[in-house]
């Protein structure tokens, strides 16, 4: 049996009796895009914090390549190869595009920290940019710099948390063949939280739905269209 990339069991975050996770389990095989939905406040954002390190486990564990790490702390997770963006971008407005991506390389104490951010920047398309300042750049521009940004160090898993949030149709079209793209290209696999069910259903492997902290539905993108609780509460005429 394949063990998966990123394997989460039974994790838990409660905070007196309000239960924010309570039981989820969320397998990501190597090579995967792995979509999660659900209304605001199911828990989406939360289980991304819990995998990081952002957030300690009531119960429950983390286990990267194998390995558990669920008592490491955020920084020594994002060594081991786990990465993750945030709903607001991370750049830096007043630093050169090239020069902030080199030094989140330099940082993770890349050796070539140059190749390194070289090998990202035209991943994304962003190459020709190196020397504009982040704060010149259009906003689906800044939303890919911020994708850069997780990427160096050459990630195992990077967990996205809304990238396609104030996007265009177009241009959040053009991320998400980004981010399928890499999962070949970069041998890295992916966790998506996305409030774009279109976006979600087009580049995800499995979805997973959740509802008030817990896992509902977990399944390819047909299965879980075809699930008659998941087409009620979350998709309606999206499904």
């Amino acid at each position: 049996m394949t063990t998966p990339i990123l394997q989460v069991s039974d994790v838990a975050i409660h905070y007196g009796g309000v239960k924010a996770l309570d039981g989820v389990d969320i397998s990501l095989m190597k090579g995967q895009v792995h979509g999660l939905i659900g209304p605001n406040g199911a828990g989406k954002s939360t289980v991304i914090d819990a995998i990081t390190g952002r957030r300690p486990l009531t119960r429950g564990s983390v286990r990267l390549a194998g390995q558990d790490v669920s008592k490491e702390g955020a920084v020594q997770r994002r060594m081991r190869g786990l990465s993750r963006s945030f709903q607001r971008t991370s750049i830096f407005g007043g630093m050169p595009v090239r020069k902030q991506v080199e030094l989140a390389s330099y940082t993770m104490g890349i050796k070539d920290s140059a190749a390194d951010a070289d090998a990202v920047l035209n991943e994304l398309d962003l190459a020709r940019l190196g020397h504009v300042l982040a704060e010149d750049l259009g906003y689906g521009e800044q939303r890919r710099l911020d994708l850069a940004l997780a990427l160096v160090g050459q990630p195992k898993v990077l967990m996205l948390d809304e990238p396609m949030a104030g996007l265009s149709a177009q241009e959040s079209r053009d991320l998400a063949h980004h981010l399928k793209a890499l999962t070949s290209r970069l041998d890295v696999s992916v966790l998506l939280v996305e409030h774009d069910i279109d976006v979600v259903f087009s580049i995800s492997d499995v979805v997973t739905v959740f509802e008030l902290g817990r896992v509902i539905a977990t399944g390819s993108p047909a299965q879980v269209r075809a699930n008659p609780r998941v087409r009620e509460a979350y998709l309606g005429s999206a499904a």
